[in-house]
């Protein structure tokens, strides 16, 4: 990530400054692994694809470094707290807060787009990027998001805002890594069904810990989809049912990665990890 940032000396240096505290204030960087354990599956030994998958891993933490900062804005969820400090608009200012989001949404092409590999797949990493990126993905997720606050949203509502909003750039992680590793269809349709079930269950585990961990455990406001009245898993179908969906999908995601053997090792480690978070 320092590498490819631009540094504080480059004008305009604030606005660099600021996209260097959203992108590296800490994180469990749970979408870079993804990248790198997809393309585990394939044969990565040259310089070429490792720079590949290089590219891909700090593109999509730049997307979901850029989707923090709009999410904590004052016309979104309006937190002040993000990774256990200031979020980006408390820390600089609002206006810097925006702009911020849209360099940072547009270094991650930039860097996709420069990756040192075949033009194919540069393409179709772009490809995927924008699709899980927009309308249709992560941020037609955030809309549906915002438009259930205070309504009553079905099981089936949950799971498609979910799978929009979080569950997209998650999947997107995977697949990045598995066009890098040029991985054929039957591979990639393995690869998707896990990053489905993988996506699902990081959410409602997140809708557990909004429920049932503390802010200082969190490292953002804890209690606020309540405080806001958005629909979770936990208030639509109660805690242990969330708990046991989670450990369902986590079990899913694993099962499909049963054709690939021990190379899918990174990749069911990721699935255990989203799961028992928090505990």
């Amino acid at each position: 990530m320092d590498g490819w940032l631009d540094s504080t000396q480059t004008n305009p240096g604030r606005l660099h400054e600021a996209m260097r505290y959203a992108a590296q204030g800490g994180g469990k960087r749970i979408r870079p692994l993804l990248v790198y354990a997809a393309g585990e599956l394939g044969d990565i030994q040259s310089e070429a694809k490792k720079a590949a998958l290089d590219s891909a891993a700090v593109a999509i933490e730049c997307i979901h470094a850029y989707s923090l900062v709009h999410d904590d804005l004052p016309c979104m969820d309006d937190d002040d707290l993000r990774r256990g400090r200031p979020t980006v608009h408390k820390a600089f200012d609002e206006a810097t807060a925006l702009l911020v989001g849209d360099a940072l949404q547009t270094r991650a092409f930039e860097i996709v787009a420069n990756a040192q590999c075949d033009v194919e797949v540069r393409l179709s990493m772009i490809k995927a990027l924008a699709a899980a990126s927009g309308s249709r993905g992560m941020a037609g997720g955030q809309a549906i998001d915002l438009d259930s606050v205070g309504k009553r949203l079905d099981i089936e509502g949950l799971k498609v805002m979910h799978a929009m909003k979080t569950g997209a750039l998650l999947s997107c992680a995977v697949e990045l890594g598995g066009i890098v590793a040029q991985l054929n269809s039957s591979q990639m349709q393995c690869l998707k069904n896990y990053s489905q079930a993988l996506g699902l269950a990081f959410q409602i585990v997140d809708d557990i810990l909004d429920a049932t961990a503390d802010s200082q455990t969190l490292g953002k406001t804890a209690g606020k989809d309540a405080a806001n009245e958005k629909p979770t898993y936990v208030t639509l179908m109660g805690l242990d049912y969330a708990q046991k969906q989670a450990k369902e999908l986590q079990e899913m995601a694993i099962a499909h990665l049963e054709s690939f053997g021990s190379k899918a090792q990174a990749l069911k480690d990721l699935a255990l990890l989203v799961v028992n978070r928090g505990k």
